[in-house]
């Protein structure tokens, strides 16, 4: 039986192009990923350097992702999807005809190129993030919301972990061509620019719900005090995230590769399961937040097992030991993804959710753009594996004050449940 959640994406024809877009990005965000940072070293460019151009591409995306968020709010957010689409193909022509580096940082900055938070991600980042939030979060109802968002985290993640296979592409393409393994990644790039012509397609065709201002309000209204109070926690406590995602995202594959010699096909493979294993709770998130006792309660629980899984990663002494742990450590914290966007969501004026969710993960795009030139510095100048237990301590502060800030503000729905439970009979 088809899950409930599922089934209303399929149905609703707004809900079902989202979904295809974010399949769409999240498939090419899934070798990206992983082959750009590979790329670079192979040009010549040391690991400190690629974490310097990480941090470019990082920090030119925070700004387009706050521009993305007060932009949609004021011009509609079906124009972004397209706008940011198109940069994603033109950015995989300049990677494939091997552009000066100028124009290639300028290229990963606009197509977001090597982006994300890792295997299993789903596609969730970057300047679409908001707009996109919004765009679901008008279609859903408050009761279903949570599963909403799980079942897009759902088929990006899936995507995600099709799109990791491509990462043999390189190295076949090459001996197929007898040609020297540059001519393999060309190939690699050319498929992000058709990827990324087919999620232009998709936005063009969405059909945008504008929601009108509430009763008194004027289209330009600045964001309302209750709403920056509360952004402001969420600022505070993405900061930490932030600056953690910064650390592994194209940084973990460098890690991979100088720890274990892995080759960007190994390591494809190795996110791919975990991309697969980490599916699993996508579907079931409505579930597991009811079982551990609403959503603020499961997104800590689970993000502090991760972050010892996390701790315990670079102990392993082999890669598929490590990629194992991994595995199980994505388990439990990609299942926090989709309800920590719900919440935010269910917890913002509906009018004020693209420039709330900018906002809001302001501290966390900035911050992420700091990470990966520190992480470069660590992985040449200190042990290789501080990196990643730098990064689960500023996941653990994280949700200390995630926990801090929200455990008593429950969103809409928990709201109506526990008035529903407390009336008589």
């Amino acid at each position: 039986m088809m899950p409930v959640s599922v089934s209303v994406v399929l149905r609703d024809r707004t809900l079902r192009l989202l979904t295809i877009g974010r399949s769409l990005r999240s498939f090419s965000q899934g070798f990206l990923g992983i082959v750009v940072p590979l790329y670079m070293t192979m040009l010549g460019y040391s690991v400190a350097q690629v974490g310097l151009f990480v941090t470019v591409w990082a920090g030119a995306g925070a700004l387009l992702t706050v521009a993305s968020g007060f932009l949609g709010d004021r011009y509609g957010r079906k124009p972004l999807l397209v706008a940011f689409s198109l940069f994603a193909a033109l950015a995989g022509l300049a990677f494939a005809f091997d552009a000066p580096l100028w124009v290639l940082l300028v290229a990963g900055a606009l197509g977001t190129i090597g982006r994300g938070g890792g295997p299993a991600s789903g596609g969730a980042f970057g300047p679409y993030y908001p707009v996109e939030q919004a765009l679901i979060a008008e279609r859903a109802r408050d009761a279903d919301r949570n599963r909403i968002f799980g079942a897009f985290s759902f088929f990006g993640a899936l995507a995600g972990a099709a799109g990791t296979l491509v990462t043999h592409l390189p190295a076949a393409a090459a001996r197929w061509q007898a040609a020297p393994l540059a001519a393999g990644y060309r190939d690699v790039f050319l498929l992000s620019t058709v990827l990324g012509i087919a999620m232009t397609a998709a936005a063009l065709a969405l059909e945008e719900r504008r929601v009108p201002p509430r009763a008194g309000a004027v289209e330009r209204r600045p964001l309302g005090r209750p709403t920056l109070r509360l952004l402001g926690k969420f600022a505070i406590t993405n900061a930490t995230n932030g600056l953690a995602v910064g650390f592994l995202g194209p940084m973990l594959v460098l890690w991979f590769h100088l720890r274990y010699g892995a080759t960007e096909s190994q390591i494809g493979t190795i996110y791919f399961v975990i991309a697969l294993v980490a599916a699993i709770p996508y579907l079931n998130v409505g579930r597991i937040v009811s079982l551990i006792g609403g959503a603020v309660r499961m997104v800590v629980a689970l993000r502090v097992l991760s972050c010892f899984l996390l701790a315990a990663v670079p102990f392993m002494p082999t890669l598929w030991l490590a990629g194992l742990v991994y595995a199980v450590r994505m388990l439990f914290n990609v299942a926090t993804l989709p309800v920590r966007q719900s919440y935010l969501m269910g917890v913002l004026p509906a009018e004020e959710r693209s420039r709330g969710a900018s906002v809001a993960n302001l501290p966390s795009q900035v911050l992420s753009t700091v990470g990966p030139a520190i992480a470069g510095v660590i992985l040449h100048e200190l042990w290789i594996g501080a990196m990643l237990e730098i990064a689960s301590v500023l996941q653990l502060l994280n949700a200390a004050l995630y926990w801090s800030f929200f455990h008593a503000a429950a969103p809409p729905e928990e709201r109506i449940a526990e008035v529903v439970a407390e009336s008589p009979e």
